[in-house]
């Protein structure tokens, strides 16, 4: 059985099995089952978790497409941080349980390209970004149809049972990672959720010690390459119906017909006609402009801008910077990996003024400028 690549690579459904298939629709049929069976975990392995700290979490996102997966796989690399895997999958707030019941039939597979195509292969061993699945679970109301609503800071779950769980679920994931033959004692949280950008204050709030990572691109390259995914990804849903539902089962709702933007400060209602169609560049850019005008007003002194242009230029120096940032015990062991960073293809090229409103891109630009003055790298 394949314990849960993310349909890596064109053939996205052929990594699927009938019982694969069957396997997730159960599990996402109702996240209250789920919820159900974590409440039943917290008894049974409760000495396993109880006693993890969670310290000094790293909560890693951004829009898609500026590095977030990148800088996660790199800050798992150091053997101080773990994180969700492919191999949570689809039991995804149960975690404990389903390690005991599917480790084994669970089998090494090489690494192949994901479904983006952009070079960056997994396994089911990769990292990955599950920790939606959560917050889908307790917060459905602010998933509409067409948009996704940002969290307040101050918002409190209505059924006043978040806060544990989110911690508690913390506490497993590190526990795991913790399993490992290899894992150094005193393992810390770290995620990648590119919809976090959207609850930046209430992050903050419930973890006051966290960092918070909002790595940032250039908007032309950046804007293309939403584009260009979201292209991408319309056609692979639309051969595949399978890579939708998957999609919107892991609350990754950024591309293709599972697209639900998320609305910050009401900018899809107030946005011109031509930046609503997804297929144009104001809507990308008119998203780039909303998500990161938010970023910025979060709180300064929980949320750290990465330039992700700068670090490319400059690995060595800027990894170096990002470990003294999320306190590394081992710096060494980040700028070590200097080398990840690939040079920038032909597909990344920066969109021109004939690509978009001009006010937007200006409107962009300056954005952009602000946020650069606000970076640690």
């Amino acid at each position: 059985m394949n314990a849960g690549s993310d349909g890596a690579g064109a053939d996205f459904a052929g990594r699927y099995s009938a019982i694969d298939r069957l396997l997730h629709r159960a599990a996402f049929a109702g996240l209250g089952v789920q919820r159900g069976v974590a409440d039943l975990e917290d008894k049974l392995y409760a000495a396993d978790f109880a006693g993890v700290a969670l310290d000094r979490p790293v909560f890693v996102t951004a829009l898609p497409r500026a590095g977030t997966t990148l800088l996660l796989e790199l800050l798992t690399a150091t053997g101080e941080f773990t994180t969700h895997t492919y191999r949570r999958m689809p039991f995804v707030l149960c975690p404990l349980l389903w390690w005991r019941l599917s480790r084994g039939f669970a089998k090494a597979e090489a690494p192949s390209e994901r479904a983006h195509g952009d070079g960056m292969a997994v396994s089911p061993d990769s990292v990955e970004a599950f920790e939606e699945v959560v917050w889908r679970a307790f917060w459905p109301d602010h998933y509409g149809a067409e948009r996704i609503r940002p969290w307040d800071p101050a918002e409190v779950d209505p059924d006043g049972e978040f806060e544990a769980f989110f911690a508690n679920h913390l506490r497993k994931i590190v526990a795991l990672g913790d399993r490992a033959a290899d894992a150094p004692a005193g393992r810390r949280y770290v995620s990648k959720n590119n919809a976090n950008i959207a609850r930046l204050g209430l992050l903050a709030r419930l973890f006051p010690d966290a960092r918070i990572l909002v790595p940032v691109r250039a908007p032309g390259a950046h804007v293309a390459s939403l584009r260009r995914q979201h292209t991408n990804f319309l056609a692979l849903h639309g051969r595949e119906p399978f890579a939708r539902r998957y999609m919107e089962w892991i609350g990754h709702l950024e591309f293709g017909e599972a697209l639900r933007p998320i609305d910050f400060g009401g900018w899809l209602d107030a946005a011109p006609a031509t930046a609503r169609d997804p297929s144009g560049p104001d809507f990308w850019l008119s998203y780039w402009c909303a998500a990161y005008e938010a970023a910025l007003a979060a709180p300064a002194d929980a949320v750290s801008f990465v330039s992700y242009d700068r670090l490319r230029a400059a690995p060595k120096e800027g990894l170096a910077t990002l470990a003294e940032v999320v306190g590394l015990a081992r710096p060494a062991a980040l700028t070590a990996l200097s080398d990840r960073f690939r040079a920038p293809t032909a597909g990344d090229g920066e969109a021109t003024a004939t690509d978009g409103d001009p006010a937007l891109l200006r409107q962009a630009a300056d954005l952009h400028a602000r946020l650069l003055d606000r970076a640690v790298i």
